[in-house]
Formats: structure tokens, C-alpha cells, sequence
């Protein structure tokens, strides 16, 4: 059989605008259909960005054209088209959050993901509102951690406005781009896109109540850190880093990142990771595999409070492994020692809350560069 642009519409005029009687066809919604053998093209026009909508429009899509035959490709193009009236408001703080703290790590590797799922966790042990926001776009692995590999986020009515609402395990509320995209799926974006979905990650979420966010930030010094601070204030960053020299070297330039006038987020402190290995048949032994007392020495050249060192342990790596973070393990050292880090965070930040002012959103100039930052 022959497919045409006709019969293509036809299956598309299957799928149904969610809670409605309307198609996509009629709703005007599809704007372009080109066929190449058994390759089809479909530019999407719509209004509502969310990476759960387009995820959920193309599956309904894909299936409705497989059934004209199994053998097609279909590739779908979503156009976001501008809305005279924006849902969303930059440039202040989240509705219900109290604290948006960033963990930040320009060296990837070092187990930053691993520090801000256990700090979530604890945060929430202890009787606090949490959430949690994979903002590694690239490479997200919260998901993962949580043991909620699969899952879906669902969609929420807020005031008139869909929401997404966000998944939650161990206390902790949780987003991540892992949700929407397949396990073994690359995630080739160029910088604006990746923006774009760290806003919609923020924004296009209903957080509820909160007392601390988390935002587990990307390894470098980029497009996800600039749009992180150009959308709300954060209230401070975690550093974390391994003690070797070119660990280091990368921290530093996160740290001064944060430390630009034109940037200006305090440093809540550093955490050494992955300090030192201790084997089992000689429990009084520390091997210093990648150097000792480098986040040290580099905390006290740049003015920062050193937290905490974590060992290497296997315990941590099958915790995160089987999603369920190494904090959870109660009555162990490392899970003590997790705890007493959230502690000590939670008490700088209000150290930081009394003493210092709300930190103030980036202005950036017509290229994007944060305005009057260092040359």
C-alpha cells in the first residue's frame, strides 16, 4: 500500500488533545506531514513545552502510525509556539521553597550525584520538605538512585495551569530528565535546548511546600550553571571534588564561577570525596590513592569551610547502584557521617540566612553573558 499525506492524517486524527474530544489534526496542532519511503516527518506546533506532553503526544503518535504499517519511521519536530501571556515567571523565587541549594562539581566523576541524592535523603530524615531536581541533562542518574527507573511523572492542575507533578521516594521529591528519556538514549542538545529543559525542570513543576531544593548541577562551568542562576536565587553552593591535583584544578574554577561579581552565589562549603580507601584486613589503614589533604589545602587558600571527607567505599557504590542511598543504611559510619554533613549544611544556611542578603538574580546582556563579569 501506498502512503499518502492523507492516510498519515487519518491516524493522526486518532490522537486526542488530553481530556478532550479534539485531535491533533483539527486542533490544528499538525502543521507539516512529508513522507520519504518509509521515513515520516511531522512538524508539531504547540503551546505547551513540557517534556511530559511532547513525550506522551509522540507515543500516542508513533503508535497510531505503526498501525498503517509496522514499518514506518515516523520522526516528530516540536514547534513551541509563544503565548501572549507566559505561565511562568523568571527571575524569583519558586512558589513554597524556602532554600534552593546547588551541588556543584566542574570535575566530573567525583560523586556529586552521589553527595546530593544522600544530602536529600538525610534532609528529609530529619524532618524536613525536600526536593530533589537532576539538572545533569546530559547525563542524569537520580532516577537511577531512587530506584525509580521507568517511572513517569504525571501532570497536575494548578490554578488552570498543567504542572507537572513530580515523582517521590525516601521523603524526597524528585525530577529528572532520566523520566523522560530512554535508558540507553543520547541526549544531543546544544546549550539553549539543555536551558530550556532545566527551566521546564523548575518551572513547569509543582514543588508544592519546601524547605530545601536540591539541584544537582552538571559537571563545568556552562549553559546549565548560567541558566540556573539567571532563573532563581540561589541560596548557596556545595562543592564537591576528589583530592587529586587535577580534580583540584577544576574546582577552582567552579568555585570562582560562583565568586564573579556579576554572579556572586556564597560557597557554602567543600566536601572531599573518595579521600581515601581502607581495605578490609587492615581496618587501621588508609590508602591515599589520589592525594592527600588536596580539597584541604584548596579550601583554606580559597576561604572555604571544609565539611567533610568520604571514604571509598563499595557500600556507597551498590547503594547508588540498587537506588537506595548509602544514608539509608542507619546505623552505619558512613551513614553517620552523611548525617552530621546535613547538619552542618542545614546550620550554615541559616548562619547564611541571617547574615547575608537573598542572592540576586544574573543579568545578562544581549549575547547571554552574565553583565559586568570579569574579562
Amino acid at each position: 500500500m501506498r502512503v499518502t499525506k492523507e492516510i498519515i492524517s487519518s491516524a493522526l486524527k486518532e490522537v486526542f488533545i488530553e481530556n478532550t474530544k479534539i485531535n491533533i489534526v483539527d486542533a490544528g496542532i499538525v502543521k507539516n506531514i512529508q513522507i520519504f519511503d518509509l521515513d515520516i516527518d511531522l512538524d508539531f506546533e504547540i503551546t505547551n513545552p513540557t517534556l511530559q506532553y511532547r513525550k506522551k503526544i509522540e507515543e500516542s503518535c508513533v503508535q497510531a502510525i505503526k498501525k498503517i504499517s509496522n514499518g514506518l519511521k515516523p520522526k516528530i519536530n516540536f514547534i513551541v509556539k509563544k503565548t501572549e501571556s507566559p505561565q511562568k515567571i523568571r527571575g524569583k523565587q519558586i512558589p513554597g521553597v524556602k532554600n534552593i541549594i546547588a551541588i556543584s562539581s566542574a570535575k566530573g566523576g567525583v560523586g556529586k550525584s552521589t553527595v546530593s541524592s544522600n544530602i536529600a535523603v538525610s534532609l528529609a530524615s530529619i524532618g524536613y520538605k525536600v526536593g530533589l531536581i537532576d539538572a545533569d541533562i546530559y547525563g542524569p542518574s537520580m532516577h537511577i538512585m531512587f530506584d525509580l527507573q521507568g517511572e513517569i511523572p504525571t501532570k497536575i492542575n494548578v490554578n488552570g495551569v498543567a504542572k507537572i507533578k513530580p515523582l517521590e521516594n525516601y521523603g524526597v521529591k524528585l525530577l529528572s530528565l532520566g523520566f523522560f528519556a530512554e535508558s540507553q538514549q543520547a541526549v544531543v542538545w546544544r546549550g539553549p535546548m539543555a536551558s530550556k529543559a532545566l527551566n521546564q525542570l523548575l518551572w513547569d513543576t509543582h514543588w508544592g511546600e519546601l524547605d530545601y531544593l536540591i539541584v544537582d548541577l552538571p559537571p563545568g562551568t556552562g549553559d546549565i550553571h548560567l541558566s540556573l542562576v539567571q532563573s532563581i536565587p540561589v541560596t548557596g553552593v556545595l562543592v564537591v571534588s576528589t583530592p587529586q591535583d587535577i580534580a583540584l584544578s577544576d574546582t577552582k574554577k567552579g568555585v570562582n564561577m560562583f565568586k564573579l561579581k556579576s554572579i556572586d552565589v556564597p560557597i557554602l562549603g567543600i566536601v572531599e570525596n573518595m579521600s581515601y580507601f581502607t581495605p578490609k584486613e587492615l581496618p587501621d589503614k588508609k590508602y591515599y590513592i589520589f592525594g592527600k589533604d588536596g580539597v584541604k589545602k584548596v579550601a583554606e587558600y580559597m576561604g572555604i569551610e571544609m565539611l567533610a571527607e568520604f571514604p571509598i567505599l563499595e557500600s556507597v557504590r551498590e547503594a547508588s547502584d540498587i537506588g537506595r542511598p548509602v544514608v539509608l543504611q542507619e546505623k552505619t559510619p558512613i551513614a553517620q557521617e552523611f548525617l552530621e554533613l546535613t547538619r552542618k549544611l542545614v546550620k550554615i544556611i541559616k548562619k547564611r540566612n541571617v547574615n547575608l542578603p537573598a542572592t540576586k538574580i544574573v543579568e545578562t546582556d544581549s549575547s547571554g553573558t552574565p553583565a559586568c563579569s570579569s574579562k
